[in-house]
């Protein structure tokens, strides 16, 4: 066997880089610049140019270079109709001999400053699909021959799979920083979630928030108010995601600032003009959201004023689940209201006030709670979120909620869920 020279190994050793740069976890731009510069160093040229298909643009943009001046990296814009290219991606290995007088070549005075004659272009290809361009270039007249090419070739192999590997890995780290930034959300957004109940005598008050992905858009919150009262909020903002908690965000806040504005007003959760004034503050949120809400956006909520002493509570449901009222086993549904939030400035909404009993127990929710499917793709129902509500109505709230959301997750198993769930139960003389 043929004892190696010293260009033979360094060629060989050039080539076995190219291969860690396949494998290896590096930025789309540090592939490229290694890229130019082991083809240089491997074929033997003088310089190297790597341009990358831009579909959009319908052109190719140079990402890298070895060998050249900034002033010849940055001469112009190569289109994809190029001949040069077109050849190139139809698999052929297009060599020029002289430059400075081939027709096809379009800048002939910067190519003759940069002291460039030869020419080779072979195409990067990942799996049939067009990635680029790898060029070579000599100071010498007809420098590149068959061995050159397949050595081109090889090489732009090569640069393909490195290409396309760092830019799934450039997708990763971007996908990975996005899911913190998600998670942080996500952390803020729960802050807003009550961490617990308020506590008001003659009731009995438990919540549950479960989240399907790190944002979203419910909302539950309470206001202790005077008169052993309490403000109860379940909405739902349509949509998923960062835009449908943002927004929830900000109708949270608006929301406790209108009812900030009348807490203290005994009329609020008691007295004759009890649904006067829940009216109003369903009013002037309904504008707020008619503000903010886009085409197709809309907010559903159910509010309410629960007065313990006075054993009433006066709600409004805007377009939301209706808040269950069981009673001696029987289901009374609270479903007076109006449209959804958002759609209409000028919607009417209409106000009830419902006497309580001891015993009473009232169930609020969004739709993710009975919008489940387990792997059959079968639905659990409002039926049977019904049928186990009656069944753990006589248990303490916080109980009640562990066991319906129990019976959830034993119908729908480990299936993946689409949305958000929230729930309270408010027992009546607890």
């Amino acid at each position: 066997m043929a004892k190696k020279t010293n260009k033979q190994i360094e060629r060989d050793e050039q080539i076995y880089q190219l291969s860690t740069l396949v494998a290896g976890e590096f930025s789309l731009q540090e592939v490229l610049d290694r890229l130019a510069e082991a083809a240089v160093k491997i074929v033997g040229a003088k310089a190297c140019s790597i341009r990358l298909l831009d579909e959009d643009a319908g052109d190719l943009k140079m990402r890298s270079t070895y060998g050249l001046s900034e002033e010849y990296r940055n001469k112009g814009v190569v289109s994809k109709n190029d001949p040069v290219v077109k050849a190139a991606f139809a698999g052929e290995a297009v060599v020029l001999d002289d430059m400075r007088v081939d027709g096809r070549v379009e800048y002939k005075e910067a190519t003759i400053k940069e002291g460039l004659v030869s020419q080779l272009t072979v195409a990067m290809q990942f799996k049939g699909q067009d990635i680029g361009v790898l060029r070579l270039y000599s100071p010498k007249p007809k420098r590149f021959w068959e061995e050159d090419i397949h050595l081109a070739r090889a090489v732009a192999s090569q640069c393909a799979i490195a290409i396309t590997n760092a830019r799934l890995y450039t997708k990763a780290i971007e996908g990975a920083r996005m899911a913190e930034q998600m998670r942080l959300a996500g952390v803020v957004q729960r802050r807003m979630i009550p961490e617990k109940a308020p506590q008001v005598p003659g009731l009995d008050i438990a919540a549950a928030y479960i989240p399907c992905f790190d944002v979203g858009g419910d909302l539950y919150d309470f206001l202790h108010l005077q008169n052993d009262s309490v403000a109860v909020v379940i909405a739902d903002v349509m949509g998923k995601g960062i835009p449908a908690a943002i927004m929830m965000s900000s109708f949270r806040g608006a929301m406790k600032a209108y009812i900030d504005t009348v807490k203290d007003i005994p009329a609020y959760c008691a007295g004759k003009n009890s649904e006067q004034c829940n009216r109003a503050i369903v009013k002037r949120i309904n504008k707020m959201a008619c503000d903010e809400c886009r085409d197709g956006e809309f907010i559903t909520l159910f509010h309410a004023g629960i007065n313990a002493r006075d054993m009433t509570i006066t709600y409004c449901n805007c377009g939301h689940e209706p808040t269950i009222l069981i009673r001696d086993g029987k289901i009374i549904e609270l479903d007076k209201g109006g449209l959804v939030l958002g759609v209409d400035p000028q919607a009417e909404y209409e106000i009830e006030t419902v006497g309580l009993k001891d015993g009473d127990c009232l169930l609020f929710y969004t739709d993710g709670l009975i919008d489940a499917f387990n792997f059959d793709n079968e639905l659990w129902g409002r039926e049977a979120m019904l049928r186990a509500a009656k069944k753990f109505s006589s248990e303490p709230a916080e109980q009640m909620i562990k066991n319906i959301l129990r019976y959830r997750r034993r119908f729908v198993g480990l299936a993946r869920q689409i949305d958000d769930t929230s729930i309270i139960v408010i027992k009546v003389g607890g």
